[in-house]
C-alpha cells in the first residue's frame, strides 16, 4: 500500500478565491479545483474539507516525481511560509486540470451532438409521418 499526500492551495483569482486540492497517490499527482467566492476563513474551509472532500471530481492522474526526505522543522515553516506568499499554482496541477477540462469539454460534445441527432431523427420521422398522412393512398 502506498502513501498518499494532499495538498490545498487557496488563492484569488480574480474575481473569486480558488481552492486546489492536489493529491499524490503511487507517485501519480491528481488535482480538483474549487471555487469558494468570498474569501473563505479558515473555519470554512476546514468545515468544506470535512464535509466535501469525497464529493470532489479529481483530474485523470498525471505521473509526477515524489521526494521523500526529513526536513528540519523549522525549514517546513520558512517552506510553508513561502508558499503561502507565492502566487498560483504549480505546473504539474495546471496541467492536470487541463486535462481533466478537455476531458469534460469532449464529453460535453459527445453528449451534444447525440442530442442533436436525436432531434434530427425526431423531426425527420414527424416529416415521413405527415407526408404518410397526406398522402392517404391516392
Amino acid at each position: 500500500m502506498g502513501k498518499s499526500n494532499c495538498r490545498l492551495t487557496v488563492f484569488f483569482e480574480e474575481p473569486f478565491w480558488v481552492g486546489v486540492f492536489e493529491r499524490v497517490e503511487n507517485g501519480k499527482l491528481s488535482v480538483s479545483k474549487v471555487t469558494f467566492g468570498a474569501e473563505p476563513k479558515d473555519c470554512e474551509v476546514y468545515e468544506f474539507i470535512l464535509k466535501h472532500y469525497y464529493d470532489l471530481r479529481f483530474s485523470p492522474a498525471v505521473d509526477t516525481v515524489v521526494k521523500e526526505r526529513k526536513m528540519n522543522p523549522k525549514r517546513i515553516q520558512r517552506d510553508i511560509k513561502n508558499q503561502l506568499s507565492s502566487k498560483g499554482v504549480g505546473t504539474k496541477s495546471q496541467q492536470a486540470l487541463k486535462l481533466q477540462q478537455e476531458q469534460n469539454k469532449q464529453a460535453r460534445k459527445a453528449k451534444n451532438k447525440e442530442l442533436r441527432t436525436a432531434q434530427a431523427e425526431r423531426l425527420f420521422e414527424l416529416k415521413q409521418q405527415k407526408k404518410k398522412e397526406k398522402h392517404r393512398g391516392r
